[in-house]
Order: structure tokens, then sequence, then C-alpha cells
């Protein structure tokens, strides 16, 4: 197979002149973090109540096969930044500062040179975080600030009188999947202030000149800290049940099991409600910033995307998190809205993924690609169709934790180089993916597939993946890989960061935190849960942990549970 085949050429558009007053459209990117493509009604999910994502469907173009070219957080948001993959912009997982490249044209620092004014809100998750990538101002909410000054939400609370909660996003580490609910009313949760944020952009903008709006919300990732108007809105809803697989797993998809530190079927439920619950409130704040697009008359003259950096496995499999090349967290949910060239109620069943935003957004904004660097992502309003989306190439990682992946409509096949794993499932008859039809060799119907595959993997790796993976005209073996399973262990940063002995007085115990976040959630009992690791991580002694459990079980006594 000829490079030339699997290679979009790099992105060409006719540049207006500088000397005509500029008419384009606005751009709108509505981000998640961690939602999967399930998760939209009227996109065939009917148990989810997502008002507004389902009026984009009807009004845009929903994408069934929209995909995350790496299926964890900075990789996947790099991809989108700079359309280009984790081979040019140096982030095959997220770990930092290893391969990085910060001299690249960005999405944002393109349309910022073109007259457009650029603006970011929410978690961004680059590195170091107030990098501004070509926005011209950015509002950030990161999970973990290391210090409130460098947080504009963290700012946010100080000034609203609640600077005194440390878990401002939820309990990690002890609970980080575990059911949970916000320490902040709605009016003040993340979520909220993103979008009212947003709406704030673009009441003041009003017109005046093309915007590049990048609004990013952290949930659904965990904590699932649900605010109380919400926590109960899926809790007797008929949801579908984790998928459970038929044949082993990889080695790499072991680790994600104790990051769920879940222990009964009612703990996934009552987890899964939340999850869709987040999701929900996300919706709730779409819908305020398309109607203040149609407040300022620019809702149509607005390119806009929703997108999520990558899905969650939540309990499929007995797997939780990411960075797995299974649906349940590869594909995610993908539309577009721009009526001027996309007609309304359009549903596409070709693969897209991240990396067609930027020459989608150029495309539509008249300008050109303005380095030399070959795209692998092509503008989903292209009539020239090069790129063949028949097949969707996906990546992970270094050296024996590295994986990559290739699909079409009927298989699709995963190598894992530690240990030459392999994994190939049938998309049409297994779509949940619980059956790997290799886990005892090639079956003799399967060769022609299974090699065709590969084949295509093979030359998607030499090209677009990183460098020195393959050999020869075939893909590298590594050593077998050995999972190193954990809990999470983050706590909160910033509060050991304030130099005010009086304010930090006035910070909450995160023990109380603790209680407090699974005060109304009777499925949740500290003993169930791994308190000896959690008691060594966070310091505690043997009597603060004492004391903490009896005030938990005293609270299911008087709650007669």
């Amino acid at each position: 197979m000829e490079e030339q085949e699997i290679k979009s050429s790099t992105f060409r558009a006719h540049r207006l002149p500088k000397e005509q007053p500029l008419d384009k459209p606005n751009v709108l990117i509505l981000m998640t973090d961690q939602q999967r493509y399930d998760t939209i009604g009227a996109a065939g999910f009917s148990y989810m109540q997502t008002p507004h994502l389902d009026r984009l469907v009807r009004e845009g173009c929903l994408y069934r096969f929209g995909c995350s070219p790496n299926p964890i957080c900075l990789p996947a948001r790099h991809n989108l930044l700079t359309g280009l993959p984790a081979r040019e912009h140096g982030f095959p997982d997220n770990l930092f500062g290893v391969t990085t490249r910060t001299d690249l044209p960005t999405l944002p620092r393109i349309l910022s040179d073109n007259r457009y004014e650029t603006r970011a809100i929410g978690k961004m998750h680059f590195k170091p975080p107030r990098r501004h990538n070509g926005f011209d101002k950015m509002d950030l909410m990161e999970e973990l600030p290391f210090y409130r000054e460098q947080d504009e939400y963290a700012m946010y609370l100080q000034a609203v009188g609640l600077g005194h909660i440390q878990n401002i996003h939820g309990v990690r580490n002890l609970l980080y999947m575990v059911p949970q609910r916000s320490l902040i009313p709605e009016e003040h949760h993340g979520t909220t202030w993103v979008g009212d944020r947003a709406v704030d952009f673009i009441r003041t903008n009003r017109g005046r000149h093309p915007f590049f709006l990048w609004v990013s919300w952290i949930a659904p990732h965990p904590p699932f800290d649900v605010p109380d108007t919400f926590a109960d809105l899926y809790r007797n809803a008929d949801l579908p049940q984790p998928y459970l697989p038929k044949t082993p797993l990889s080695a790499l998809s072991q680790e994600s099991r104790m990051l769920g530190d879940l222990p009964t079927p009612a703990y996934v439920r009552r987890m899964r409600e939340l999850y869709y619950a987040q999701i929900s409130l996300v919706d709730k704040n779409i819908g305020k910033i398309l109607e203040s697009l149609e407040e300022i008359g620019q809702l149509d003259n607005t390119l806009i995307f929703f997108v999520s950096d990558h899905g969650e496995m939540l309990g499929d499999h007995g797997l939780y998190q990411k960075w797995l090349p299974y649906d349940s967290c590869a594909r995610i949910p993908f539309i577009v809205r721009y009526p001027r060239q996309i007609a309304p109620g359009t549903i596409c069943d070709d693969f897209v993924d991240l990396n067609d935003v930027l020459p989608t957004v150029l495309e539509v904004a008249g300008l050109i690609y303005p380095t030399s660097h070959t795209l692998p992502g092509e503008s989903l309003v292209s009539k020239e169709r090069r790129k063949d989306r028949r097949w969707q190439y996906m990546e992970y990682g270094r050296d024996n934790r590295r994986w990559i992946s290739i699909r079409d409509k009927t298989y699709k096949y995963n190598y894992y180089y530690g240990g030459a794993h392999e994994e190939l499932f049938d998309m049409v008859n297994d779509p949940h993916e619980t059956t790997n039809l290799l886990a005892n060799g090639v079956p003799a119907n399967l060769v022609c597939a299974r090699g065709e595959l590969r084949r295509r993997l093979v030359e998607y790796e030499r090209v677009w993946g990183l460098e020195g993976y393959t050999c020869g005209g075939d893909l590298k073996r590594g050593a077998p890989y050995s999972p190193h399973p954990q809990r999470n262990e983050a706590f909160p940063r910033f509060p050991s960061k304030i130099t005010d002995p009086l304010e930090r007085s006035q910070m909450n115990r995160f023990l109380d935190e603790v209680l407090a976040v699974v005060a109304k959630e009777p499925v949740v009992r500290l003993r169930d849960l791994d308190i000896a690791s959690w008691q060594q991580k966070a310091g505690l002694t043997d009597d603060e942990v004492r004391r903490l459990l009896e005030a938990d079980d005293h609270r299911h006594v008087a709650g007669g549970s």
C-alpha cells in the first residue's frame, strides 16, 4: 500500500486579502471530558435526558462513528489543538516533557493571526497550564490547580464565599469513582460556571468581530460530584447494564480495574446514574450557550462542534477510565452544526475523529494551514474527500505500554506492543467487544481479514505513529507488559499553597469533606473501601481513621440503612 493512499494532503484554501473587511463565521467548540458516544438521547440512547444536545443533532450533523485518535486527555486535546498526531506534538500519553513540542501552529493561534478573538473557558489540560497556545485570554478551571491564583474558577469560589472548600471538584483518592455529591450548589458548580462564562463572553462580543471560543467542561470526568438538583435524575431510569467479557483482556486493561473502587453492583449502578446526571447538567448549560447565540443573532453564523476527548469504560468489562482501544472509551459523541454548509438533521456513518476539527475550521473560515506539515485529518465539508473514511486508526502510549488499533465497520484489530498481544472483534455481531476472536490463535476463516487489517495497521503506524515501532514491514514486538494497578492518589493541591495563616485556618478539614460528599449517598459505606491503602497515602493516623469510620457508621444507623 502506497503512503499516499492514507495521507490527506496538507490543507490548502484561499486566504482573504488583508484589506478586505472580515466576513467570517464564529467557531465554537463545546467539549466534555470522558463522555461516551452512547450518552445523547437523539443519537438513539433514549435513557439520556439531553434536550439541548438533541437540538444540535436535529439542527446539525450527527457523526455516529466519532472517535478519539488517542483516548486519553493530553494527547486527544493536542490532536485537536494542532491537527497533528503524537508523532509531531509529542504527547502519546499523559506524560509531559519527554518529547513535547511547543513550536507547532495551533488552531487558536492560526485564527488569532487572522483577526479572530480567541478565548478558552474551562479545562484545557495544557502543560504548563497557563501556556496560552494562541488564546487571547483563558479562564481556566482545571482538575487540580497547583495554586488558587492559577485558576479562575478557584478564584471565583473565593469571591463568592466558598473559598474554604478543599475538594472543589469532588473527593478523588478514596472516592475517585465512588458515588458522591458536590460540596458546591448548582449555581456555583464548575459545570455552571463554565456555561455562565461562555454566555458572558458571547453577549459581550455581540458579533463585533469573529470569535473562536473553546468551552471545555471537566464533567463527566470523575469524581462524579453532582449537585443535589441533578443527583436523582437517573435514579429510577432504565439504564443499560455493563458489558461483560467472554475472553481474557489485555494486560494493560488490568490497570483500570482498581481505579473503580466499587465493591458491589449497587455501587456500579449508582456511579452510572451520577455519570449520566453530570452529562445532563452540561446539557443544561449548552442550552444557555445556544440561547445566547440566538440573542445576538449569531447562531447560524457560528460553526459549532460538540465533542469529547475520549469516553469512559464505566464498568464495561469490569473496567474503568480510558486509555484502551475499546469503543466504551475510544468512541465519542461528535456533532457539527453549521446550516450554511451542513444540512440539518444529517446522520453520517463515516469515521471521523478529533484530527478533522482543525482542517474543517480552516476551510469554513477560508484560511490556509501555515506550515508544510501534512495533516492526518480532513475538512468535514470538503468536496475533495481524499481521506479514506472507511478506516479508523488509533494509538496510545509508548514502549511496551503502547497499543495501536485499526477498524472498519466489520472488524477491529488491536495490537499491543507489550508481548505482541492481538485482539480482533466482530463489530457487527459483537459490537460491545466481548469476544476476542484471536484469544486461541487465528481461526482459518479469519486469516485473510486479520492479515489485511494488520497490513493496513503497519502502514498507518509507519506514516502516522511514533517513529521506530515498525521494522521490515511489520510491527515490532516488545517485552510482555506487567500491569501496575493502583488507586487514584491525587489530593487537593492549592490549599497547601495558601499563604495567609488566617485563611488557611478557615479551610474545611479534609476528613469532614469526605463525610459530607457521601452523606446523601446511602449506598456508600466507607468501610467497604480500601481504607488501609488510602490511610497510607493520605498520611492519616489510626485515630483519625477510627473517628471517620465511626462517624460514617453513625450516618447509616441514623439513616436506617
